[in-house]
């Protein structure tokens, strides 16, 4: 069971699909490969850390995430492991994976639950008001950008940045979790505080050590979003989403520095407030990118 839960956190979907009910509504894909990886795991004195590089390491996890028209006809939901697993990445990992892109992660270990961004008002709607937790009291400085699984739960009132992606309740164990896709998760990703934020400082990174010219700029940006190279139509298309950002701002100074003033952390007062904007609505594209959120 437990090796099952591994392949799924890498593959999405388990060698035994039913991973909430192991073993009692669907057989194995691959029974062999179970038992082996089980056997593999157990000898090697349960070393986890051992056993994800052995699946990262792999030939059938290093696969293309590509599917041509026959290999979708022949293995449609991919169980027999015919191409790369390609999933939206978990709630908590979107959020982390922008926090590090810009620069801003704090990765202390350990300590207590933090309290970053979140819309006012959601705790006052059912807290108690002799409860500690009847209002929300945003944390200050580094604590805003500590991993997602420090971030402090109120079950009747869960982070909503969080269950837009799917985030279980943590009301029961959910061992398995449901992927969604809807025009909310892209709304959060371009404007939730968190976000917008990322992505200024992720384009001051693109602006320091991304290059000279805008096209070095972009394909900096791009590798590091999504660990891809750019091709020449996806140059085209944010490098004349720059411009055009670049050219408003400088028309419209009022709008840079309320785009650049979003969160608790100040821009950098070295750089120019119109080209920072712009590299923001870029990076910003960037983060919201299918590449950037999807594993494949």
């Amino acid at each position: 069971m437990t090796v099952n839960r591994f392949w799924q956190q890498y593959f999405g979907t388990g060698l035994v699909k039913t991973t909430e009910d192991f073993g009692s509504q669907e057989r194995a894909s691959h029974p062999e490969l179970l038992d082996w990886l089980a056997v593999h795991f157990i000898d090697t004195g349960w070393d986890v850390k051992a056993f994800q590089k052995l699946i990262v390491m792999s030939g059938t996890y290093r696969q293309s995430s590509h599917v041509t028209p026959e290999l979708h006809k022949r293995d449609p939901a991919n169980r027999l492991l015919a191409r790369g697993p390609r999933f939206r990445l978990d709630a908590e990992m979107i959020r982390d994976n922008a926090l590090f892109l810009s620069g801003q992660m704090n990765d202390q270990i350990g300590g207590a639950s933090v309290k970053p961004y979140q819309p006012p008002g959601l705790w006052e709607a059912v807290g108690y008001t002799s409860s500690n937790t009847a209002k929300f009291q945003k944390d200050e400085g580094d604590a805003l950008y500590r991993r997602s699984m420090y971030t402090f739960w109120k079950r009747t009132s869960p982070p909503p940045s969080m269950t837009t992606f799917d985030a279980p309740s943590r009301e029961t164990c959910t061992v398995k979790r449901e992927r969604t896709n809807t025009p909310l998760q892209a709304l959060n990703l371009l404007n939730d505080i968190q976000f917008v934020e990322a992505a200024r400082k992720f384009a001051e990174r693109i602006l320091r050590e991304g290059g000279e010219t805008t096209t070095d700029k972009v394909n900096f940006g791009y590798r590091w979003a999504t660990s891809h190279v750019a091709d020449e139509q996806e140059l085209a298309i944010l490098s004349e989403l720059y411009e055009q950002n670049l050219e408003e701002f400088t028309n419209d100074p009022t709008s840079a520095e309320q785009l650049l003033n979003v969160g608790d952390s100040t821009p950098d007062p070295v750089m120019n407030p119109a080209e920072l904007a712009a590299w923001t609505m870029v990076a910003n594209t960037l983060l919201n990118m299918d590449e950037t959120i999807v594993k494949e």
